[in-house]
């Protein structure tokens, strides 16, 4: 085998600040692709962090290929950040349910 084991979280030895972060998503609607690595001295092991607005009742995925190499202070800011335009308020009174979702 050539180059680090995909499946090792971290592929530097000595190294931890680099992480395959494949191997620590939990979120089934977070895909990362084999060897794309996260760099973050103070925790690398916690990419999702960086998912802000990911709500799951939205349903969006985040996917992110092959080789990609994301640097600490990155941040993801999906779909649920978005506020319906189109209503009398802003306000998400439908997320709240209870009668408010009509």
């Amino acid at each position: 085998m050539n180059g680090p084991d995909p499946t090792d979280k971290h592929p530097m030895v000595g190294f931890p600040q680099v992480c395959f972060i494949k191997n620590t998503v939990t979120n089934p609607n977070i895909v990362i692709g084999d060897y794309t690595y996260y760099d973050d001295p103070e925790d690398s092991e916690h990419f999702e962090r960086n998912v802000l607005y990911h709500y799951p009742f939205i349903g969006d995925r985040l996917v992110i290929g092959k080789f990609c190499a994301l640097a600490r202070g990155v941040k993801f800011i999906m779909n649920g950040a978005n506020h319906k335009m189109s209503g009398l308020s802003t306000y998400p009174f439908s997320i709240f349910g209870n009668g408010w979702e009509r």
